[in-house]
C-alpha cells in the first residue's frame, strides 16, 4: 500500500475553471469531499480556463488520489472540495 508524501497545504477547490489551479503544478492531488449530505463534480481543465480534461463526481466524505498532468488544473462545484498536492512513497 503506497505511503502518501504531503507536498503542499491543503485547500479549498476554485468553483470557477477561471479560479482553477494546478496546486502548484502537482501531478497528484489528493481530493476530499467534507461535505455529509452531498456529492460535488470535480473538473480537470488543461490551464485554467481551458478546455475540459475530464469530469467525475467526487462522492460525500470520500477521499480520491487525482493523477494529472502539472499545467493541468482543477476547480469543483463546492468549496467543501478541499485538495493537497501530495507525492507516493515506498
Amino acid at each position: 500500500m503506497p505511503r502518501i508524501l504531503c507536498k503542499g497545504a491543503e485547500a479549498a477547490l476554485p468553483t470557477t475553471t477561471g479560479a482553477a489551479t494546478s496546486f502548484s503544478e502537482a501531478t497528484v492531488v489528493r481530493l476530499t469531499n467534507t461535505a455529509t449530505a452531498s456529492d460535488h463534480l470535480v473538473t480537470v481543465v488543461e490551464t485554467q480556463s481551458g478546455d475540459v480534461v475530464g469530469s467525475f463526481t467526487l462522492l460525500r466524505g470520500s477521499t480520491e488520489l487525482l493523477e494529472k498532468n502539472p499545467t493541468q488544473c482543477v476547480f469543483a462545484a463546492d468549496t467543501a472540495d478541499l485538495g493537497a498536492k501530495v507525492g507516493f512513497t515506498a
